[in-house]
């Protein structure tokens, strides 16, 4: 039998939580795991689960109602980009035959991703938290979560198609999903464009750069992520905009204030650009 004090170890490097059928799997004694909680070193989650103090509330969260993290709960674990508006909620995957149960700032998922899931497996595989984004989130935010996972290199585009998705808006969203977009607001960009009729060309490059977008042959757009620039990278970005002005490009650039809350203004300035021709002019390289 391993010691007790072996056991906030062994839960440290399993994401702070796990079933206690893994524990003892492991072999620690259910005295071990007796010990642990009346010493406060960790803390008993409904009958079954046991967690150090400083694990992820999102993992607590899903153990309290039995379920997994999943959705943009679990891609804002893997460190990808969701939407600022999504993150109020936690979000789990619960099995269809679970009891029918609320918890105050959980939002349960009810459906079954393709990918099988262990009955103590406390994260739910990617493709099933995909296939959740897929349903939960309006289109333009799914696929820029999505296209977030594969620039992080946590899911092949390739793999996407021939994942049998259970879900039409899923299966959509795996034929047009790549890895063009170095932000999720360039997604929205992009896809907000399409709907208007507008191609935008991504990651052209120009001056030994490359654009966040490309209209026409001359009008260069330029996306500003969330965080504010620092004195040093905004002169940077000055200077490229000035460089491409020189070479006859015509650049936009928005932020994500814009790109989000402000999407008409933002598309009736390319569009209005567009009507006076100033994607069209004649450019050097």
């Amino acid at each position: 039998m391993r010691r007790p004090q072996d056991l906030g170890g062994w839960l440290r490097a399993r994401d702070g939580i796990a079933h206690t059928s893994d524990l003892r799997a492991a072999g620690f004694s259910a005295h071990d795991m007796s010990d642990a909680v009346s010493r406060g070193s960790v803390r008993r989650i409904r009958r079954s689960w046991l967690a150090l103090p400083e694990c992820d509330a999102r993992r607590v969260a899903a153990a309290s109602v039995g379920g997994r993290v999943t959705c943009v709960s679990a891609a804002a674990m893997w460190g990808v980009w969701v939407p600022p508006a999504t993150t109020g909620h936690i979000h789990v995957a619960v099995s269809r035959s679970a009891s029918r149960l609320t918890a105050t700032g959980v939002l349960l998922h009810w459906s079954r991703g393709p990918a099988p899931a262990g009955r103590t497996q406390i994260d739910d595989p990617r493709i099933n938290a995909l296939f959740h984004i897929a349903r939960c989130l309006p289109r333009v935010e799914a696929l820029s979560v999505w296209e977030s996972a594969i620039r992080s290199r946590l899911i092949e585009a390739d793999v996407l198609p021939h994942v049998a998705w259970r879900s039409t808006r899923a299966a959509q969203l795996a034929t047009v999903a790549g890895s063009l977009s170095d932000s999720g607001l360039e997604t929205i960009f992009v896809e907000g464009m399409r709907r208007s009729g507008v191609r935008v060309r991504q990651q052209v490059w120009v001056d030994g750069h490359p654009l966040d977008g490309l209209i026409g042959r001359s009008l260069a757009i330029q996306v500003d992520g969330f965080t504010h620039h620092q004195a040093a990278d905004r002169r940077r970005d000055l200077a490229a905009d000035a460089r491409l002005v020189m070479r006859g490009y015509v650049v936009l650039r928005f932020d994500y204030q814009q790109i989000l809350f402000e999407w008409e203004h933002v598309r009736d300035t390319v569009v209005t650009a567009m009507a006076q021709g100033l994607h069209t002019r004649a450019v050097t390289a």
